[in-house]
């Protein structure tokens, strides 16, 4: 098992994520800035840090508890980014284009 978080490709695919939906997040409206587009980037920056930090303890059982929280999150994110596309705030992208965020 890698050593440090940054080796585990889960945390490098979630940490792409983030960006994703920072960058996704930047054309919503201006009105929404304290609503759903920081909502989805919380969401967001909450998947890849939830498994940074159980990368961070001492046991298996510590680490696997914080991977349910970044699954949390990832599920919390995939529901916002739902209710953008019925707002019409993301065009819906073939999974090729941006594999995070369709």
């Amino acid at each position: 098992m890698p050593s440090s978080f940054k080796e585990l490709r889960v945390w490098q695919e979630a940490m792409q994520l983030a960006v994703q939906v920072y960058r996704g997040t930047e054309t919503f409206p201006k009105h929404e800035v304290y609503g759903i587009t920081q909502q989805m980037r919380r969401a967001g920056v909450s998947i890849a840090s939830n498994i940074a930090e159980g990368k961070g303890h001492r046991s298996d059982r510590e680490f696997t508890h914080f991977l349910f929280h970044a699954r949390g999150s990832l599920l919390e994110l995939q529901t916002q980014l739902l209710i953008a596309r019925e707002l019409q705030y993301l065009s819906r992208r073939p999974r090729a284009e941006s594999p995070g965020i369709s």
